[in-house]
């Protein structure tokens, strides 16, 4: 018995559309005609068909499935079913992610600006503008071992020295700078002791400590005012100032 393509393409539940691709691209023998110029299609189509039907839901290409035709009816190579199966891990692990991030969005504890990571956090939603674009702009740059560690740090209720850098004007005189820039100290450094993590957020970024480093530069120097800026600058200073000689006294014991 011959089947016509409609017949065929219900069969194997397949379009016509997609028949007609296969034969195009040589993946699917053309059959012959009967006298009246229509095609008739065999069991040996059938079951071409149904391989390429079963391969592509697999998630193998077209282009892949034709590499495989020297020996058509044979199971594909292990080579290419290891490199199908890291590809289905990576997209499943993509596709979790996503869902994560889709029901923190319908559970209203996760805005679409931010990475799931930050936006679970509750206090996330309380941020000052440029802090809170500041923190998705991190979501770019960090690994996950950075991201545990600034997430942690937001999930702190902060302290009356940092509103006070947050509230700083553009026009803030050379002393409240400094004077600011060294209150911080104290209060930076207890953050890195419960936080071990701050003190090295680029451990493990994807692009590197430079990268990392460039693109947080940048966002510092775009959201916040020129005052809040040099703070952060003098208190980076002051912060190298007080590691340098514990880093000496640790050279001297070793």
């Amino acid at each position: 018995m011959a089947w016509s393509t409609r017949e065929m393409s219900e069969l194997a539940g397949v379009s016509l559309r997609a028949v007609r691709h296969y034969h195009d691209i040589g993946l699917l023998e053309e059959p012959e005609r009967r006298s009246n110029g229509y095609k008739q299609y065999g069991v040996s189509h059938l079951v071409r068909l149904l391989r390429i039907k079963r391969l592509t839901a697999l998630g193998f290409s077209l282009s892949r499935i034709a590499d495989m035709d020297d020996y058509p009816d044979a199971d594909p190579d292990p080579r290419d079913l290891r490199a199908l199966d890291t590809e289905l891990a990576a997209t499943i692990e993509r596709l979790q992610h996503a869902r994560a991030e889709v029901g923190a969005l319908l559970r209203g504890r996760a805005t679409s600006d931010l990475p799931l990571r930050f936006a679970s956090v509750d206090k996330t939603a309380e941020l000052p503008g440029p802090d809170r674009s500041f923190v998705t702009v991190l979501g770019t740059v960090l690994g996950p071992q950075g991201m545990d560690a600034y997430a942690d740090l937001l999930d702190q209720k902060p302290q009356p020295v940092a509103h006070e850098l947050n509230e700083l004007p553009a026009g803030a005189d050379e002393a409240t700078r400094q004077s600011l820039a060294e209150r911080l100290v104290p209060y930076v450094m207890g953050l890195r002791s419960r936080h071990p993590g701050l003190g090295d957020l680029a451990s493990d970024a994807p692009r590197g400590r430079q990268h990392t480093a460039r693109t947080i530069g940048r966002a510092i120097s775009d959201l916040y005012n020129p005052a809040q800026v040099d703070v952060m600058k003098r208190l980076d200073r002051l912060l190298s100032d007080v590691d340098t000689p514990r880093d000496r006294s640790r050279s001297a014991a070793s």
